[in-house]
């Protein structure tokens, strides 16, 4: 599971974000204890609770107290939102600066992004 070069907690995060964008994690689902998932995947507990606090602070968990951590009733939207951001600043922004630098215009550009998503859809 842990193997992509990133640091462990990292991956346990982007694991349990990818849980809740694809529905696997419902709003206000438990997900496992640190100790749990500890144990589950032989890890430090540390480093579990490292990737929890970390989804705590993006809102994507919240703590009860005595019962533990659960998925935010918003996370999806919230995660949606901050992927829409960073899919912006690294694809899009990009692409669009690359087009004007080599002369293709913005509506040739988006013609063809148009026929790829008729070709898929």
């Amino acid at each position: 599971m842990f193997n992509d070069g990133s640091p462990i907690y990292r991956q346990i995060a982007e694991r349990i974000e990818a849980e809740v964008l694809s529905g696997a994690l419902a709003a206000d689902e438990q997900v496992m204890s640190t100790n749990q998932y500890a144990a589950f995947y032989r890890i430090n507990p540390a480093t579990a609770a490292k990737a929890f606090q970390q989804l705590v602070e993006r809102g994507v968990l919240y703590k009860k107290r005595g019962l533990g951590m659960f998925v935010s009733a918003d996370a999806r939207e919230v995660l949606r939102a901050r992927r829409g951001e960073r899919f912006f600043a690294d694809v899009v922004d990009p692409m669009v600066a690359q087009a004007k630098a080599i002369g293709i215009p913005l509506d040739e550009v988006v013609r063809r992004i148009r026929e790829l998503t008729e070709e898929g859809a």
